[in-house]
């Protein structure tokens, strides 16, 4: 059973046309301001250390706490969404990670400093969500997947930001100028977003069946399907490593325990986000065409990115450039494939769950990176205590823990690609809605 509310427009705006075009790149672009604001420690790990006086253990509290935030919102941003559209949603997240960027810039206690990392977390929670929902009400299903993976490849110029002209502008500028024009950066495009973002095209056809359940009814529904797990294992095991590597770790190993210059380290980061990029143009494409090849990518991926971290860490002295180059270009796309978990997801689920799978896949990666990222510095506190510089020893004991969340992370995968095989979704009910005296669709519940 059904309840329409009648279109005051006869003529929606048609799907996946250039209108929705321009709605997509109004709401990645805050994604695009997200990725940005997460990543921008990457290359400031070493300048946190001397601003506020942290140890390694203190300082992986930053990002730590700021994916916990993440994905412990995972669920509920999706809900929100669902309920009050994503234009909101994605406005409050602005407002959050611009609030949080511009007390990091003037921070000087840690306290303080960590506060502004929760408020970042918490809005970049309310950002990647949001567009897949936007994805969803302006396109076709049959572009959702290239569309996932040109908003995460879009999202990469926000790491290419982080990785390059953020490191040389804290040089010339210094941290607090440096950190000020990024947030400012957030308050051009919140006005971008009010002005254009629309939730829905033409006027909305919402149906809703009556009685529908509530929020945790439909985790409970969503966690039931094997394809859901899938989903969010498949993010673990891919989106671990690069999340690691990019937002906190990579530069200091790179710099410290491998005795790179910055120049060259953020090279190399900037080297894993570029094949991430090319990955993105080739992994939504190829499992819309080959489903088949999402379970090898997912397991394959993760396989060769831990015999590369192997390669570099059991030798006792600095590995050579093309081994590092190489753990690079297998790190990178992790990023892209641990998105093909969104497909298993889908494959499972009806429609009105989509901002809630969303969400519960996306605590996968984000949540085994908080781990590893806490571990690490942990490890190299209590290898070489004291704090400041970590030797090549040190980092080699500390990166190996990774070992551990990837390993977890296949063996799931293995596990429930079993039990979802041969599941298809259930059928749900439709309501057949009247736009024109010419044009019938069958519009499922938008949830």
């Amino acid at each position: 059973m059904c309840t329409v509310k009648p279109t005051a427009d006869p003529v929606p705006t048609r799907l996946g046309g250039r209108i929705a075009w321009i709605m997509w790149a109004v709401a990645a672009s805050v994604y695009v301001v997200a990725v940005f604001h997460r990543s921008s420690l990457g290359v400031a790990g070493i300048e946190a250390q001397e601003r506020f006086h942290v140890s390694a253990s203190q300082l992986s509290l930053f990002p730590m706490l700021q994916l916990l935030v993440y994905a412990g919102l995972q669920i509920p941003v999706g809900a929100l969404t669902d309920r009050f559209g994503a234009k909101r949603v994605l406005g409050c997240g602005l407002v959050l990670m611009t609030a949080g960027q511009f007390a990091f810039a003037f921070a000087h206690g840690f306290p303080g400093a960590v506060l502004a990392r929760v408020l970042v977390g918490m809005g970049d929670a309310m950002t990647f969500v949001s567009v897949l929902r936007v994805v969803a009400v302006w396109f076709p299903p049959n572009r959702v997947a290239v569309l996932t993976q040109l908003t995460a490849l879009l999202g990469m110029a926000g790491n290419l930001a982080g990785a390059g002209p953020l490191a040389g502008a804290l040089h010339a500028f210094g941290w607090s100028r440096t950190f000020a024009a990024s947030a400012g950066v957030g308050v051009v495009v919140l006005v971008v977003l009010l002005l254009v973002l629309r939730d829905n095209p033409g006027a909305p056809v919402r149906t809703r069946p009556t009685g529908g359940p509530g929020m945790w009814s439909q985790v409970r529904a969503a966690w039931a399907e094997p394809g859901t797990r899938l989903g969010l294992w498949a993010h673990w095991a891919c989106g671990c490593l690069p999340q690691v590597f990019l937002m906190l770790w990579g530069f200091p190993f790179l710099v410290e325990g491998q005795g790179l210059s910055k120049g060259a380290a953020s090279a190399l980061l900037t080297v894993a986000i570029g094949i991430n990029m090319l990955a993105c143009l080739v992994v939504g494409p190829l499992v819309t065409r080959r489903p088949g090849s999402r379970l090898v990518l997912c397991v394959g991926q993760p396989v060769l990115a831990a015999a590369a971290w192997a390669a570099v860490l059991i030798p006792s002295e600095p590995s050579p450039m093309w081994l590092l180059v190489l753990l690079a270009l297998v790190i990178g796309p992790g990023g892209a494939l641990s998105l093909v978990g969104m497909e298993f997801a889908r494959a499972g689920n009806p429609p009105q769950r989509l901002g809630t799978v969303s969400g519960i896949v996306n605590v996968g990666g984000f949540a085994a990176a908080t781990l590893c990222l806490f571990a690490i510095g942990l490890v190299l506190d209590l290898v070489e205590p004291g704090g400041g510089e970590h030797g090549l020893n040190a980092y080699r004991v500390a990166m190996a823990v990774q070992a551990v969340p990837l390993l977890l992370g296949v063996v799931q995968v293995l596990r429930y690609a079993r039990k979802a095989a041969g599941r298809e979704r259930r059928p749900e009910p439709v309501c057949v809605v009247a736009r024109s005296t010419r044009e019938r669709e069958s519009v499922p519940d938008a949830g």
